[in-house]
Formats: C-alpha cells, structure tokens, sequence
C-alpha cells in the first residue's frame, strides 16, 4: 500500500507535481484548505502524512496518521493542539527554509541601525540638509566591532557566514554549547554546519558573559518556557552602551518594555523589531512612537522563494521518511521546540 500524503498548503502546480514523483512509494494529495472540515473524512482516515501550515484534524479523524509536518519554523501556537500531542506522531517543523531571506534582513538591519538610516531618512522627509551632518550621522561601523547571537540555529549560521567579510567577532548562545554542529536542516553552501564561523559558543545560562562583549546583538531563539523573557532588562544591562539590537526570534522573547527603556537611557542606541508578543502590534503601543526603533509587521521570512525551500525540505524528510532514517527538524515536546 502507498503511503498517503496530504497537503494543505496552496503549493504551486509545479511543486505539487515534484513532490508526487518523489516516488512510486507515496500517494499525494493537494487540497488547498483553510479548515479542517473541508477535508473529506475519508481523506482524513486515510492520510499517513499531512503538510500543513495550520489545518489540523481531531485525533479520532486520523487513525493512520505517523507525520505532521508544519509549514513553519516556529509553531509554539500549536503545540497544544490535540494532535499534535497524538502518541506516536512525529513532528517536524519548517526550521531552515527561510534562512536566506532571514538572515539577508537582519544584515539589513544591523547597516541601517549602525548608518543611522532611520534619522537620514528623517530630515529627507523635512526636507532639510543639518548643517552638523557629520556628526549627526557618523557611522558606529560594523568593522572591528563584536555580534552576539542568541540562539546559534540556522538562522544566526548564515548571519554569521553573511558577516565574514565585515570584519566582526561573532559570538553566539547555543542549548549545548560543547556540539557547534548545526545537527538540523541546512542547504548546501548555506550557513556554518561545522560551527567554524563563530569565535566563541557560550551555554544559554552564559548569555551576559557573551553579552559583555557585544556591540551588537541579534535574537534568533525559538520561544519555550526556558526563552520567554530571555532578553530582558538584566541581560540588556550587560551589553556595551550603545549597542544595537535586532529581533527575528518569536514575540515574548524579548521584553519590549525593557527595549524602550534601554533606548530611553542609552543602553540601547536603536533596535530593529520583527516580531511581536501581540500581531497586528496595537496602535496603542508605545513601540511606535519610541524613537531609534525599526519596526517591521513579522516579514523576515517572506519571500519569492519561501515555498520552493519549503519543497525542498518536505522533499529531503519524505525521503527520509520513506527510508525509515530520523527526520529533519523533529519537535522535542521537552524543550518545547
């Protein structure tokens, strides 16, 4: 019997038809849904492995279901769900398919802050040429300067292989600091799977000693239990005065409280925020009216290309599947990504 496979992410026709002749091993399905219900039940029944970005059956509708995998990196939105909390289920997630476009941001990011970009653009809407622009807008430049990245994942790897030839000391955190070795997804000539280019890895209950030596830091972490708040008014303490901050993790990993304050008093010189605890942010927050902030509605990952990795990546775990070897980017209940 083939195995069936279901998928509810509207993939182009193109995608679809590659990921039907992956093998004569697997029966696919393409239905484009927003809700479980427009899933026939025999469908259901039948579906050993699901793609799927938000649709999910009850446990009962899938008596044969094995693997789930998510069209996303993060899905601590749906860790609760009842299925995917289903004995025997395998979890994977999305993680390494949108590094480009992620880590090409946060580079963005970090020359925009370090070139004063936000204030440029300022007195071009004014329109107004100051007469102390070199002061005004001197550059803190990235040469010479140190990075820290929170949480060293395939996101903060290719930030790190974007940033060779800058001239920084990259520094990053990292669950088990003793393996530098990315053990998840990565495409080829993408990223540092052997961890070599990074100065130094610290353990997360490390993380001021790395932020000690930071001018810069970029937050990549996923959100659990253990990262909830993790970049807070203490640990923005410890890094240099006037550093920059940029953020592609999930919402509640940094207290942005903390942020504004850290802006108000200088231990902050300007931030860069994708990612939010509330999305839309609420046009009450005070982020927006916080000078030296970039805020950006959660794009970081976007892109032309997003589903054509994300093809990629379901192609290489159905293989994997198919071939009884562990699968890429497998969801640890017990660290809650």
């Amino acid at each position: 019997m083939p195995v069936e496979v279901l998928v509810t992410t509207p993939f182009s026709e193109s995608i679809i038809n590659r990921l039907a002749t992956i093998s004569p091993k697997i029966s696919l399905r393409a239905i484009a849904a927003q809700k479980a219900s427009e899933i026939p039940a025999e469908i259901w029944a039948q579906t050993e492995v699901l793609y799927t970005g938000h649709v999910l059956p009850e446990p009962e509708q899938v008596p044969s279901l094995r693997w789930i995998q998510f069209h996303f990196a993060g899905i601590d939105r749906y860790i609760d769900e009842p299925v995917v909390n289903k004995t025997g289920l395998q979890i994977t997630t999305l993680s390494g398919a949108a590094t480009p476009q992620m880590a090409e941001y946060v580079l963005t990011m970090l020359l925009a802050l370090s070139r004063k970009l936000p204030a440029i653009l300022s007195y071009q809407k004014k329109p107004e040429w100051p007469k102390d622009r070199f002061e005004r807008f001197a550059p803190f430049e990235l040469n010479g300067k140190t990075l820290g990245i929170v949480g060293y994942g395939s996101i903060g790897r290719q930030v790190a292989r974007l940033l060779q030839p800058f001239g920084m000391t990259v520094l990053a955190t990292k669950r088990n600091a003793m393996d530098p070795r990315d053990n998840g997804y990565f495409a080829e000539g993408l990223g540092d799977p052997q961890g070599d280019l990074v100065h130094r890895i610290y353990p997360r209950q490390a993380l001021k000693s790395m932020l000690k030596e930071c001018n810069f830091v970029v937050v990549t972490a996923p959100l659990t239990s253990e990262t909830r708040d993790l970049v807070n008014a203490d640990a923005l303490a410890a890094l240099k005065p006037g550093a920059f901050l940029v953020d592609v993790s999930r919402g509640g990993v940094v207290n942005h409280n903390d942020i504004i304050e850290a802006l108000k008093n200088g231990t902050l010189a300007g931030a860069a925020l994708d990612v939010f605890p509330e999305e839309p942010l609420p046009v009450t927050s005070p982020l927006w009216q916080t000078p030296g902030l970039i805020l950006s509605p959660h794009v970081s990952g976007t892109s032309p290309m997003y589903n054509e990795r994300a093809a990629a990546l379901f192609s290489e775990n159905l293989h994997r599947y198919l071939g009884n070897l562990p699968l890429y980017n497998l969801f640890d209940g017990s660290r809650g990504y």
